[in-house]
């Protein structure tokens, strides 16, 4: 049931992207010139390599996963033993990656900002929405990101809380890997239309 109640959650976080999504193609559509000006300051290459560090996070949570579904919560041998790695190791490392994601999103913003890529503006001047619907959707995106940051080291502070591992751990490692999955997916589609859809 929880895994029921998961997915069709994520139909109701899949309709709030799709209308970010809407919102910033219609505004493009708009007035594309200032999209031009606009998109001309991305950092593209910066933002392939955290796209690609959060998209490999998704690899490495499912391999927990895996762990937590034969019941392995932690290693059986030496820490440089990857294919030994239980629930615990391969979930640190997703929410290391995860969280630097979240730090090189960050820098983007810093770096953009002082571009002169605001939330209230865009290059082009205040009345300008490009920085708006940026940040609103990246912004947004960020937020569940660091959301599912938060389910990781609930995860994790259950399997060191508990005694022992049982099946609805691994059903919340499970769910928590849909919600991970999903942001990635998520965010994959909005690195394509906003780094790479010029």
């Amino acid at each position: 049931m929880v895994s029921v109640g998961t997915i069709i959650w994520l139909a109701s976080e899949l309709m709030f992207f799709a209308a970010l999504f809407a919102a910033y193609f219609t505004i493009r559509a708009v007035s594309p010139e200032v999209w031009q000006a606009n998109t001309d300051g991305l950092n593209i290459p910066f933002a392939a390599v955290n796209t690609t560090i959060l998209v490999l996070s998704s690899f490495t949570c499912q391999f927990g996963v895996f762990a937590a579904e034969k019941g392995q919560v932690g290693r059986k041998g030496s820490l440089l033993a990857v294919h030994l790695w239980g629930l615990r190791e391969w979930f640190i490392l997703t929410y290391l990656m995860g969280a630097v994601f979240i730090a090189g999103q960050a820098t983007e913003y810093a770096a953009l900002v002082q571009e002169g890529i605001a939330l209230n503006r865009g290059i082009t001047g205040a009345d300008d929405p490009y920085g708006s619907v940026f940040y609103l959707t990246t912004g947004f995106h960020g937020l569940h990101v660091t959301g599912g940051l938060i389910a990781f080291l609930f995860v994790l502070g259950r399997t060191y809380v508990a005694k022992r591992f049982t099946h609805e751990q691994a059903v919340s490692a499970i769910v928590v890997s849909y919600y991970w999955h999903f942001v990635d997916v998520v965010w994959i589609g909005l690195f394509a239309t906003i780094y790479l859809l010029k």
